[in-house]
């Protein structure tokens, strides 16, 4: 299984929201390359970024982070936020990440999630936000009124390389994640599924060793606020 710390940018520093929340936010003392470095020096392979400058402005606002991580520090990364076009996957890609992330953008357009998975085979992944079963948009501040797993069944054939799960409701709060929301989700997704929102602990991680078609977990809050310790997570990665 597959860990993916995660590192969330707004205004070249890491932070972590609650909920989705821009006004419920922890600023953290590490720049996002200092804390990349220390994923990498503890062993970890992947990395989750979300620039959430680019979610509120769909512009690759903190690109040069991205490529500073990419080309110091040799990780596969998912890179997701405000992503709404071809010419902004390319840059990604250029950069050298390993996977896009779509969200909004894909949501309400299903043609561009499809173009982008036909131009970059194996790049694109999905991120599915999910609030009470129906999928949120524009940086979780608007429900889209389509229910999660109708639309990922709509879009199952596209060719999307990776699936990532969030439930809103237990982001940045520790509370563990929707197992019962994910297994839903996987039981049906044609790519592997990658759980998010609401880890707390190294039971949390135990559990999804036993998800079929779960390829990881994202895990944000818990390690910067110290509840889960970087060595005891690394050995849970493979």
């Amino acid at each position: 299984m597959k860990i993916f710390p995660a590192i969330d940018i707004k205004d070249k520093k890491c932070v972590r929201l609650v909920k989705g929340n821009f006004e419920n936010k922890t600023e953290y003392k590490t720049s996002p390359v200092d804390q990349a470095k220390k994923y990498k020096d503890h062993g970890f392979k992947n990395l989750h970024i979300v620039d959430l400058d680019g979610a509120l402005t769909g512009e690759t606002v903190n690109l040069n982070i991205i490529q500073d991580i990419v080309s110091k520090f040799n990780l596969k990364i998912e890179i997701g936020g405000g992503i709404r076009n071809s010419n902004s996957i390319q840059k990604y890609i250029d950069s050298g990440v390993e996977k896009v992330i779509l969200g909004s953008a894909a949501i309400k357009d299903k043609n561009f999630l499809k173009e982008a998975c036909e131009k970059f085979p194996n790049k694109i992944a999905l991120g599915l936000d999910s609030k009470d079963g129906y999928l949120s948009v524009s940086g979780w501040k608007e429900s889209s009124n389509q229910l999660t797993l109708d639309y990922l069944k709509e879009v199952n054939d596209y060719g999307i390389s990776r699936l990532i799960y969030t439930d809103i409701n237990r982001d940045g709060m520790k509370q563990g994640p929707n197992f019962n929301e994910t297994i839903k989700v996987s039981e049906i997704s044609n790519c592997p599924v990658i759980i998010s929102g609401g880890v707390s602990s190294i039971d949390d991680i135990k559990k999804v060793k036993n998800l079929k078609n779960v390829e990881g977990i994202i895990v944000g809050k818990a390690i910067f606020d110290g509840d889960i310790k970087l060595e005891e997570l690394v050995k849970e990665d493979a």
